[in-house]
């Protein structure tokens, strides 16, 4: 088995720029845990949301080739979480 790694940088002022012009994005995105996780991260909200964003890119990225487009992957379908323990 091929082992892939996906790694992925985003500008946080074009996450910023797309919630703020297209409400419809948080929704596509990100799941209501993300979304209250990130909203309540106050002045750096945005970074959370970005650094999400990335996440998700970053395993679509990965697994993209071995989904062999078998069915759709969507934003939702992707959920990231924080470490309780950190």
């Amino acid at each position: 088995m091929k082992i892939t790694c996906g790694t992925d940088i985003i500008e946080i002022d074009r996450v910023k720029k797309a919630i703020e012009d297209n409400k419809k994005f948080l929704e596509e995105v990100y799941n209501k845990k993300e979304i209250e996780y990130c909203e309540g991260r106050k002045s750096a909200k945005y970074q959370h949301y970005a650094a999400r964003f990335a996440a998700k890119e970053a395993i679509f990225k990965a697994v993209s080739n071995r989904l062999n487009n078998k069915f759709e992957l969507t934003w939702k379908d992707v959920e990231i979480l924080n470490d309780e323990n950190r």
